[in-house]
């Protein structure tokens, strides 16, 4: 069963930082990931994901 997104690691984006729980506001956070280590790969997380939607979207082009 997964956990409660209060109890999950966030990545906050305006400090780069990564924090345990709902610590700053929705704005500034991705997440959640199940470890501190995911969470600080968040930024690459996203890039990738964001380049293959990029290329998805290409290729119904």
């Amino acid at each position: 069963m997964a956990k409660e997104p209060s109890e999950q690691y966030w990545y906050n984006t305006k400090t780069g930082q990564v924090e345990f729980g709902f610590e700053s506001s929705v704005v500034d956070r991705v997440g959640p990931f199940e470890t501190a280590a995911e969470a600080s790969h968040a930024l690459e997380r996203l890039r990738a994901n964001s380049a293959k939607w990029d290329a998805d979207e290409a290729a119904e082009d």
